[in-house]
């Protein structure tokens, strides 16, 4: 997975690419050449006290050297920027490919594993490009050629490095091949930290109502160690790198200079030979220390990979249309023929047999107990989910075969958890609409019973909204959800259990303001408060996934002891209440 990734993401930086390539060739080549001067120096100049053909020679040393500083510079300008634009784009990539998810996909997965996959692993795998493009690609360069010129400098002490360059390797290649898995559980005890800490900040409120900050923080901190211990172990793998090349490189420097001795006094070598011969030695085994140090990323960086593709290959489950549907007749009339919801591997179906039409003009509630799968039917429509049989229709139009843009600009949802956006109210209000006017806005407001309070709020319309919406009440929210839905002014509206933070009486007279507002609408409202859904055109009645019950609120107490028993239950608790 890592090579596709790369494949694919790096091939419009490919100009790049070759500069680094190229840059980097002239940079090693330019490396290894120095050694080759300052023997040179020693030999030619030093032992017969030339004075100028050292100067001449140094001279040349510095041009050299020039040249190399430049090239590497150039080379690691090019591998920064492609690398960079490389984490750009695959993090783009996976935040479209997770915004087509439906709701079945991103449980799945789990929004702290997606956010990790977008960040960290993303880092990972681009880190393994800035290094490959600074380190990797003049290693193998660098190793091939230093041992070419180690050969011109003396053939006699080849041995060595047939012997130290093996061994540095092995020795490295043990310690990595130990530490892969660990890398791998160490991506996985990341995405435990961030549940945990996503869900503590979350629901902050009812750790602190409940008084469970001890069992937070020591459930943190059991996620915490268990991501330390894995990072200790790692890390002590880790330090047994360095002292371990560090030993070769030292072991094989004494080796050099000890059979080195013999040969230059035995009149095989000379002493500006053995130098240069110890000095591409220190090169080619430095060029495998690198490589190995990226042997080191590899694996990590596969792991993450591997977690990216993941991402990006998973289809959604609600798949566009191939010949999608952008005309229909504009009633927004909706309908439902025998539907079925399933879960992948659940035993029974969430939803079963489910059928109605919601008309335009009309009002249709839903009613049923908690887990009854009301949420559920209404996230049908705009396919946030999929029915697994049956059909959902607009206008007599499949939803399957509506074009996706069209099917969502003409609806407006209110989910059962309303949220906010970080900004204005203004900006959540323009979600619905971007166009909208501030009269416009002021409008839907007015008829959500909002206006009373964003008018108290500094600034008004541009009042400041925390994310989540968290500076404002849950019945706040739940206004400025509907009015954002308002302004949408879209031919179906879904409230989900949307009037359920609102006191009885803001209750009614947003219902009595939103009549004439919706007069020419579908509005389907889905409440598990009577008083909410009494008046509406037509009530349905779930229970256990199934309809158990259809008609007004006067029909369904004669004829659904389901409908009876909801009714019966919440005026047995006005009094108490």
């Amino acid at each position: 997975m890592l090579i596709k990734l790369l494949r694919t993401y790096l091939r419009p930086y490919s100009t790049a690419l070759l500069a680094v390539v190229a840059l980097q060739l002239v940079a090693t080549m330019a490396s290894l050449y120095l050694p080759s001067l300052n023997a040179d120096i020693i030999d030619k100049g030093v032992a017969k006290g030339d004075t100028g053909y050292i100067l001449n020679t140094g001279g040349w040393m510095l041009l050299v050297t020039l040249a190399q500083i430049t090239c590497s510079i150039g080379a690691v300008y090019f591998g920064a920027r492609a690398a960079m634009a490389f984490g750009r784009d695959v993090r783009s990539a996976i935040f479209h490919r997770v915004g087509t998810f439906s709701g079945r996909e991103v449980a799945q997965f789990g929004a702290p594993s997606l956010i990790t996959r977008n960040t960290n692993d993303v880092q990972q795998v681009q880190m393994l490009v800035l290094m490959t493009a600074t380190l990797m690609v003049s290693a193998p360069i660098m190793c091939v050629g230093g041992i070419i010129m180690a050969l011109r400098q003396d053939v006699g002490l080849s041995w060595l490095m047939a012997v130290s360059i093996p061994v540095l390797v092995i020795a490295i290649a043990l310690i990595v091949v130990r530490m892969v898995p660990l890398f791998r559980s160490m991506q996985a005890r990341i995405d435990v930290v961030n549940r945990v800490l996503r869900e503590q900040l979350s629901g902050i409120r009812v750790v602190r109502a409940f008084v469970r900050e001890h069992d937070e923080a020591e459930r943190f901190a059991e996620a915490n160690a268990a991501l330390t211990s894995t990072a200790l172990h790692a890390g002590r793998l880790m330090v047994l790198i360095f002292p371990t090349v560090m030993l070769i490189l030292n072991a094989s420097s004494v080796a050099v200079l000890w059979f080195g001795a013999g040969r230059v006094e035995s009149g095989e070598m000379q002493i500006g030979a053995l130098t240069a011969f110890l000095m591409y030695l220190m090169l080619i085994l430095t060029s495998v220390m690198m490589a190995t140090f990226m042997a080191i990323m590899i694996p990590r960086a596969a792991v993450s990979s591997d977690r990216i593709s993941e991402v990006l290959n998973t289809e959604s489950s609600v798949i566009p249309p191939e010949h999608p549907v952008r005309e229909v007749r504009s009633r927004g009339e909706l309908e439902l023929r025998d539907v079925e919801f399933r879960y992948p591997g659940a035993a029974a179906p969430v939803l079963q047999n489910i059928s109605f039409r919601a008309r335009a003009g009309q009002t249709t509630a839903v009613i049923g107990s908690t887990g009854a799968g009301k949420t559920t039917l209404i996230s049908l429509v705009p396919r946030l989910f999929d029915a697994t049989s049956g059909d959902v229709l607009i206008d007599g139009v499949g939803v399957r075969d509506l074009d996706p843009e069209m099917l969502w600009n003409r609806i407006g949802l209110v989910p059962q958890k309303p949220y906010l956006f970080t900004g204005t109210v203004a900006s959540n209000l323009r979600y619905g609409n971007p166009q909208a006017t501030d009269a416009e806005l002021w409008q839907a407001l007015e008829v959500a019973q909002a206006a009373d309070f964003v008018r108290a709020m500094p600034g008004g319309l541009e009042a400041r909204i925390a994310q989540g919406g968290t500076n404002v009440s849950g019945g706040q929210r739940q206004r400025l959800a509907i009015a954002r839905a308002l302004v949408r002014q879209p031919e179906i509206y879904l409230f989900d259990d949307a009037f359920s933070a609102l006191d009885l009486a803001t209750d009614a007279r947003l219902r009595a303001a939103l009549r004439p507002h919706t007069a020419q609408a579908t509005v389907v409202i889905v409440s598990q408060r009577v008083s909410t859904i009494s008046d509406a055109d037509q009530i349905v009645v779930l229970d256990d996934g199934a309809i158990v019950g259809l008609g007004r609120h006067d029909e369904l107490l004669k004829t659904c002891p389901t409908y009876v028993e909801i009714v019966q239950s919440q005026l047995a608790a006005e009094p108490a209440a």
